[in-house]
C-alpha cells in the first residue's frame, strides 16, 4: 500500500509540474504535441486539448508534456495548420515552421515557459497545505492561532537512549501530562517511571528508567516534547495561512539544500539526510498511519523540494536549462545544439548515477 501511494503522490507532483510548462506554452502560443500521463509506451489516446494529444501511457506513474521546438535539433516543419495560419497572414510571419516553436520565442517567454513548472508545484504546495488548514492540520502552540484538542507529543527520540530502548517513537502522545509536567516527572524521579502512550489506536505502557548520561547532572530520558493540537480555519484564513507556511517552508527547505551542497563542495556533507524513493516509500508508510493530514502536509513538502531541485543549475533541470537561456540572452546567439544535448546528456547521467547511490543506501539500511 505504501508503494502505491508514494506512486500516486509522485505521479501528481510530476503531471503538475508538466501542466505549469503545458499551460505557459499555451498561453504564449507555442505549439505542444503531447501531454501524456505515464510514461511510453502509449497504451490510448485520450482526447485533444488546445491543440495537444493527451495520452495514457503504460508505465503508470508521472508524466510529460512534448513542447514544440524545445530540442535545438528537433524539425521545425511547420504543420498544415500553422500553413494555413501563415499564409493567410503573412505579416505575423516570423520564418515559417517556427512561428509557433519554443526556439522562436524571445528569452523571456522561454524562462517562463520552463520556470512554471517550479511555480505549478510550489502553487500546489500552497493549495495542499491550505486544504489541510480548511480540514484540521496538527500544529504546536501558538497563540496566534485557534488550537483544538491540545497534546503532547514526543518529536525527537535520542538513538540508545532509554526511551528508545524502551520503544518510544517519534510521534507517541504522552497521556496525562503537559510537556512541562512530564519534564518535572521526569527530573524528580529516583527509580523507574511509566507513561500512558497513544500510538496510532492503541494505548500503551512504556515504563522507563531515566539517567545522567544525556545531560549531566539532570535525570533524561531522551526525548523532545511539545504541545501539538489540530488548527482548523475558514477557507480565507486558510489561504492566508496556508500561503504563509509555503513561503516559511519554502525559504527553510532552500536553506537547507543550499547548506548542503555548500558542505558538499568541500566535502563534509552528511548524506545520510537525502532520502531517495526507496526511503520515501518507508516514509509514507509511517506518516500513513498519523492520518490524512500528515499525509497531505508530506505532500506538500516534497513539492516543495520538488521545486527547489529543479532550479538548480544542472544540466537536464530546469534551472540548467534557465542557465542556457540566460547565457543565450547575454551572448545573442544560439548554443550550439550539440553542445546543448551533450551538456544535457551528462547532467542527466550524473542525476541517475546520483539516485542509484542514494537508492543502494537506501536499502542497505533497510537491511
Amino acid at each position: 500500500m505504501s508503494i502505491l501511494i508514494f506512486l500516486i503522490i509522485l505521479s501528481a507532483l510530476i503531471i503538475v509540474h508538466e501542466l505549469g510548462h503545458f499551460l505557459v506554452a499555451r498561453y504564449f502560443g507555442i505549439r505542444v504535441d503531447e501531454f501524456g500521463l505515464g510514461y511510453p509506451p502509449r497504451a490510448a489516446k485520450l482526447f485533444k486539448w488546445k491543440g495537444a494529444d493527451f495520452t495514457l501511457n503504460w508505465l503508470p506513474f508521472g508524466g510529460f508534456v512534448k513542447i514544440f521546438g524545445e530540442n535545438p535539433e528537433e524539425d521545425l516543419t511547420p504543420t498544415s495548420s500553422t500553413k494555413d495560419m501563415l499564409l493567410s497572414s503573412p505579416s505575423s510571419r516570423r520564418g515559417l515552421g517556427e512561428v509557433d516553436s519554443f526556439q522562436a520565442k524571445n528569452r523571456g517567454i522561454q524562462a517562463a515557459v520552463l520556470a512554471a513548472g517550479v511555480f505549478f508545484n510550489l502553487l500546489f504546495a500552497w493549495l495542499l497545505i491550505s486544504l489541510s488548514f480548511m480540514t484540521g492540520i496538527p500544529s504546536p502552540a501558538n497563540p496566534n492561532l485557534p488550537i483544538e484538542n491540545p497534546r503532547t507529543v514526543i518529536t525527537l527520540v535520542v538513538p540508545e537512549s532509554p526511551a528508545a530502548l524502551s520503544g518510544l517513537k517519534t510521534g507517541d502522545v504522552i497521556l496525562y501530562f503537559t510537556p512541562e509536567e512530564a519534564t518535572s516527572y521526569i527530573k524528580n524521579s529516583s527509580g523507574a517511571i511509566a507513561f500512558n502512550i497513544e500510538r496510532g489506536k492503541e494505548i500503551l505502557r512504556k515504563t522507563i528508567t531515566p539517567n545522567e548520561d544525556i545531560l549531566p547532572g539532570q535525570r533524561a530520558v531522551g526525548i523532545s516534547m511539545e504541545t501539538i493540537g489540530t488548527v482548523k480555519l475558514p477557507w480565507h484564513l486558510a489561504l492566508w495561512y496556508g500561503m504563509k507556511t509555503t513561503v516559511s517552508l519554502t525559504a527553510l527547505t532552500t536553506e537547507a539544500i543550499g547548506s548542503l551542497i555548500s558542505k558538499a563542495v568541500v566535502g563534509q556533507a552528511d548524506l545520510g539526510a537525502v532520502t531517495g524513493p526507496v526511503g520515501i516509500v518507508g516514509m509514507v508508510g509511517e506518516i500513513r498511519e498519523l492520518g490524512w493530514s500528515y499525509l497531505v502536509t508530506f505532500t506538500a513538502l516534497l513539492s516543495i523540494n520538488l521545486s527547489i531541485i529543479n532550479l538548480l543549475p544542472v544540466p537536464a533541470l530546469d534551472g540548467g536549462r534557465l542557465v542556457f537561456v540566460g547565457i543565450e540572452s547575454i551572448t545573442r546567439r544560439r548554443i550550439p545544439p550539440r553542445f546543448f544535448n551533450a551538456v544535457n546528456a551528462a547532467g542527466f547521467a550524473l542525476l541517475v548515477f546520483l539516485m542509484i547511490l542514494i537508492t543502494v543506501r537506501d536499502v542497505r539500511n533497510i537491511f
